[in-house]
Order: structure tokens, then sequence, then C-alpha cells
């Protein structure tokens, strides 16, 4: 079942972090208050960098219950362990090394120089078996039912490693593939895929500057997911969009309410 896509649009991109943190926290421990855990899916980049530094200089990060808390990642570079490259790195100087999270809780997807090698294919089955292991018989398949996934766009539209055209985004069995050739480097990588994203109660999509304004517009104004596959992130129960004022320039203002901060 797909949801009709939300939108909330941001003064500016450090407006956009921290408003997107607070619903972060706030959304963590009401799924810890009504189920004991929560369960997130991270991504990298620009904005969603910036939305965990933003989280990590809230005070009210102290609401959430860290230990209660596991981490998934939408996608990774597929590069050696402590790679500045690497999402998981990244994550851990934005956030995950100041906050008290229980490390059998942290799911990083596998290094290039970790029990695989340089097989990507098999690192991204790893990852897949490690999610089903995750998974209970209430979950929605073989994937654990996130509380929030996070997605950041891309120019032309890709989210996690999910680019258009690619055989990674045509994927309808497996949760996690290794991507071979991504236009964007380093060409090698593993991702979730969009049978694994859909999985998630929520997905919010964050898009910040005027480089992404094109890709938001072109995501909802109804094209296909071969084509622009943020058109095919949407959760269980609600889609939402982060934007900027920049991202959002070229969307109809009918798209989002005028009282969008």
């Amino acid at each position: 079942m797909s949801t009709v896509p939300q939108l909330v649009v941001h003064r500016d991109k450090e407006l956009m972090a921290q408003a997107a943190a607070a619903r972060l926290i706030t959304r963590i421990v009401d799924a810890q208050a009504s189920q004991g855990s929560a369960s997130v899916v991270l991504t990298g980049g620009r904005n969603g960098n910036g939305l965990l530094a933003a989280l990590a200089a809230a005070p009210a990060r102290d609401a959430v219950d860290w230990a209660r808390l596991d981490l998934w990642w939408g996608d990774e570079r597929f590069l050696p362990e402590g790679d500045p490259e690497r999402n998981v790195t990244q994550a851990r100087e934005a956030l995950l090394d100041a906050v008290p999270l229980d490390p059998k809780r942290v799911h990083a997807m596998p290094a290039s120089d970790g029990p695989h090698g340089a097989d990507v294919d098999a690192a991204a089955a790893a990852y897949a078996e490690e999610l089903a292991a995750a998974a209970d018989p209430s979950n929605h398949g073989p994937v654990p039912t996130f509380d929030v996934l996070m997605l950041g766009v891309g120019p032309d539209t890709h989210v996690a490693s999910l680019f258009p055209e690619l055989p990674a985004v045509r994927e309808t069995e497996r949760t996690v593939v290794g991507v071979h050739g991504a236009p964007k480097p380093p060409p090698t990588r593993v991702t979730l895929t969009l049978p694994a994203i859909r999985a998630a109660r929520e997905v919010w999509l964050l898009a910040a500057g005027e480089d992404k304004a094109e890709a938001a517009e072109i995501a909802l104004s109804g094209a296909g997911e071969i084509q622009a596959p943020a058109a095919g992130a949407h959760g269980r129960a609600r889609t939402l969009w982060l934007l900027d004022a920049a991202a959002a320039s070229r969307l109809p203002r009918s798209l989002y309410p005028p009282a969008s901060p």
C-alpha cells in the first residue's frame, strides 16, 4: 500500500535539520513508549549528516533511551572499515559516538575489508540475512518494520544507492543488493531495495538546496520509480518529504500547506 506524500517546507537547511531532528526524537520516544524499542534507518550525505549533527546538539536527545534503539542503514559505500567516505564513519562522528548506544544494535553494512572481502554481492546477502534475523512474525516480510527510514534525495532523484534505470531499482524480491558501476563515486555500494524501504512505517525523504529542486519536482509529479527512484520510496503509514525552501522552489504551493515554517 502506498501513502500519499506529505510535505513540510522549512526556510533553510539549518532549520530543516533542527526540525527533522526534533521530529525524529519525538518519533523514537513514542515508539519506545508503545513497543519498548525503536528501529531507525539512517541515511548519509549532506542532509542525513546535518540531521544527525542537529540531533547531537538537541537538548531533547536525552529523552531517547539510546540502549533500546536499533540503527540500520539504507545504503553504504563499499569501502574499508573506518574510511571517511563511509556513511557509518560519518554517522559516528556526527552523533553515534556521543550517545550510549548498544553496539549490538548498531547494524552497519559490511565493509570491503570485512569477512566477505571484495565480494559486494556476498556482503549484501549477509546484510539481508541480518535484517531477516531481526524480523518477527508481525513484520511484513524478511525485514523488521522500521519505525522511521530516512533517505536523502540526490539531484538525479536517486535514494539510498538506487539510481535511475540501474538494476538495483528494478529489484522486486531481494531486500539488499550490491551495486556495481554507480554513476556517483565510489561505484561499488550496498543498498536496500524498494521492497525493503516500503516495509517501513514511515519513510522520510530529505532534500535541501537548489540542486535538489528539479529532483523533488520530478519525483512528486507522478514520475515512475525506474526513472525517478525517489518516487518509489514510500512508507506503510506515512511518506514525508522534508525540504528547505530552495529544494521546494519548483513545486506548486498546492502540494504543501502555506503555514509550513
